[in-house]
């Protein structure tokens, strides 16, 4: 039986099997769920890298995937002074992410003043 999620994103892409192999090989990503219609394409598709569940599907008449461009900056991936490894990436299907995860487990009030000190003010 699959598991009922409360919130999940959903990527819109050209080619979503290309995509999934893509996430697979970028995130350690596993597909746990992968269905088409009967031309062959993917209509919806969960994905699971660690603990973060989100979905790929083909673009259609409905849903049309993002066109090139987008934003144009990529911020590496680093750590933070606020707590976070974080960054911008781009992937090969038009979306970008912004990806992060917590190293430090800090207050409220710490994140807020290293935030502060970080922009100078």
């Amino acid at each position: 039986m699959t598991e009922i999620l409360d919130l999940y994103p959903r990527l819109v892409v050209e080619t979503a099997d290309a995509a999934l192999d893509f996430y697979t090989a970028a995130f350690g990503a596993q597909v746990l769920e992968r269905y088409t219609d009967p031309y062959g394409r993917v209509v919806h598709a969960m994905v699971a890298a660690g603990p973060v569940r989100f979905a790929v599907k083909d673009a259609d008449s409905h849903d049309p995937a993002p066109t090139a461009g987008g934003v144009p900056v990529v911020f590496a991936v680093d750590d933070h002074p606020y707590g976070e490894r974080a960054g911008r990436l781009a992937d090969p299907f038009g979306h970008v992410w912004m990806v992060a995860r917590r190293t430090e487990q800090l207050t409220p009030q710490q994140i807020q003043d290293r935030t502060t000190a970080m922009y100078g003010s």
